[in-house]
């Protein structure tokens, strides 16, 4: 499985990058480019040389015309026409913005999967006191000791402009996604046949570090930055299984809080296996806790190398995908997730790569994982093995929530090379859509509420 890398950019292409100290703020005149030659969170501008990547512009400002909260997002973009279509014939014209993971899968593949390329839209985009306090608190936002949490930061991306492989992880685990969320919908694993269940889940997110009257002093008193709660609906053997975390800031003070309610006992446990490569709720053992959301939790068990930038063919402006005029069968299909469904473009991303310490263990030795500059959302993970061979591949295919204004994924799957399966997680075309209205209450994330949720 060895392939030609994808060619880098150097760091210098943004004029703004200092060598400093791993934990180093970000300088008053770094900070100062932020909106003017870089976004306001801290991509570059400007298209590509070839224009092939335009300049942002603002990204998705309003809904489109006849959109109402509660739709799936119609497609802003559906006059858009196929640009191209990668496939094992001509793969070797496009290898130099593929991942070697995304080549492999067209290896894996050879017959069935194939990339359609759609005009690059840059369609991310944020609120505007997400931007403000991106501005304000990046100068004084910190890692704290060997990188296992933050300081000194709320709300905003905390280091838009990144010196280290560990503040683009950051930026990603605190990306804006709205403040309190409710999620229905569901994942499948596949059998290599193409036959499979769907498990149902109900999920809720209180995010208090994006709250707007977030502080760094509130957030280091808390020390908590999102509760999470996720109950499982279907199938009836799974029902009522549920699971709650606190996510905490600063990870070395408190690790991570999770629990867990068993139907069968009827009980809350505390549950500290809920990290690290435990394996994902009902997932076949297809992800590891740590994958979801293309990574979370604690980055201590690896070393983390910001590799600079690469123009990269990723899931993008994914609403075909997401759209309730589809059917779990028309997306669901052996192998890989339909093709002709899904939508990529060429966008500039973030590499960085994590390499298991040594003295620590995870059954992935070494992750690269690539990111989109305009939203700091992972789009792309290669995932190897302690062989150092490939193992997985995933890929988040995102859009942007209009009511919100947030660039996050409808869908993300993970392949998993060895088996010839995948795991597709954040089913919802035949759901109701995500609720981003409602507000949450801290009562609603305690052991006694996942308790009575998973009686119900």
């Amino acid at each position: 499985m060895m392939t030609k890398k994808p060619t880098l950019i150097a760091l210098a292409l943004c004029g703004v990058f200092a060598t400093g100290s791993a934990f180093a703020k970000t300088s008053v005149e770094n900070v100062a480019k932020l909106g003017t030659e870089l976004t306001p969170i801290g991509a570059i501008k400007a298209g590509n040389a070839d224009g092939s990547i335009p300049a942002w512009d603002g990204g998705i400002k309003k809904a489109p015309d006849g959109y109402t909260p509660g739709m799936h997002h119609p497609d802003p973009f559906a006059s858009d026409a196929v640009k191209l279509a990668i496939d094992k014939s001509n793969l070797d014209k496009y290898k130099a913005n593929l991942s070697p993971g995304q080549i492999a899968l067209f290896d894996t593949y050879p017959d069935t999967f194939k990339m359609n390329i759609y005009p690059t839209r840059r369609s991310a985009s944020y609120p505007d006191f997400i931007y403000e306090a991106t501005k304000k608190y990046a100068p004084t936002a910190e890692l704290v000791k060997d990188g296992n949490g933050i300081k000194n930061t709320a709300i905003g991306i905390p280091f838009p402009i990144p010196e280290t492989g560990l503040e683009v992880i950051w930026n990603h685990i605190l990306r804006y996604r709205g403040l309190s969320i409710s999620r229905f919908g569901g994942q499948a694993a596949p059998t290599a046949s193409g036959s499979y269940n769907v498990v149902g889940f109900d999920e809720k997110l209180l995010v208090k570090y994006s709250e707007k009257d977030a502080t760094p002093e509130s957030l280091q008193e808390s020390n908590i930055l999102f509760k999470f709660k996720q109950k499982v609906t279907q199938p009836a053997r799974l029902a009522g299984t549920a699971l709650l975390v606190h996510e905490t800031m600063d990870q070395i003070l408190t690790p991570r809080q999770a629990w867990t309610y068993n139907t069968g006992q009827r009980r809350v446990r505390r549950a500290p296996n809920v990290a690290y490569d435990a394996p994902g709720t009902a997932s076949d053992s297809l992800r590891t806790t740590d994958d979801f959301d293309m990574f979370n939790g604690s980055p201590n068990r690896y070393t983390w190398e910001l590799k600079g930038k690469t123009e990269l063919y990723i899931p993008y402006n994914s609403y075909k995908l997401h759209s309730d005029n589809l059917k779990y069968d028309d997306i669901l299909k052996a192998g890989h997730i339909n093709p002709e469904h899904v939508r990529y473009e060429k966008h500039r991303v973030w590499v960085v790569e994590a390499n298991l310490k040594e003295g620590t263990r995870h059954i992935y030795k070494k992750r690269v994982f690539y990111i989109d500059e305009d939203s700091w959302q992972i789009h792309v993970a290669d995932i190897y093995d302690n062989r150092d061979q490939l193992y997985r591949v995933a890929m988040a295919h995102g859009l942007n929530y209009y009511e919100v204004q947030t660039h996050w994924s409808t869908l993300d799957v993970y392949h998993d090379l060895n088996s010839r399966r995948y795991l597709a997680i954040g089913l919802d075309n035949e759901e109701k859509m995500y609720d981003f209205s409602k507000p949450f209450k801290n009562v609603e994330f305690t052991s006694n509420a996942l308790k009575r949720d998973g009686r119900r």
